[in-house]
Formats: structure tokens, sequence, C-alpha cells
């Protein structure tokens, strides 16, 4: 699930995706941006089968946190 996401992330936000890990803070560590952050959740969606909800998408701060939610959701 991990490697997915960061794959997911890293061709997203065109960084290599050895640079990403676990505890890489979005928009810190990565320089994502909120339309970055708004088309990874919708990719995410669609490739795991969720639905995100608005609220949740600000507590989305690490990679963790993504695949830690994908993780209890699916």
């Amino acid at each position: 699930m991990l490697e997915n996401v960061i794959n997911m992330i890293s061709t997203q936000l065109k960084i290599d995706p050895s640079t990403v890990t676990r505890d890489s803070r979005l928009i810190e560590d990565l320089k994502a941006d909120s339309a970055n952050i708004m088309v990874m959740i919708m990719d995410l969606e669609d490739q795991f089968g969720i639905t995100v909800e608005d609220d949740q998408i600000m507590r989305m701060k690490t990679v963790g946190d993504v695949v830690d939610y994908i993780e209890s959701h699916q």
C-alpha cells in the first residue's frame, strides 16, 4: 500500500519516488499545493474505491496519514 501511494504521489508531483517516505509531509516536504492534493485525492478515490470526506483531506499531513486513511476505509 505504501509503495502504491508513494508512486502515485511522486508521479503527480513529478518527483523522485526514492525521496518520498512515510513521514514526508505533503505540503512542507513535497511542495504539494491545494490543486495537487485535490487531484491526488480523486486519484486515490478511483484507485482504491474509497470516498474521502472533505474534512478528512485537511487532516492528511503526511504520506503515512494518506496510507492509514486508505487502509482504514477499504
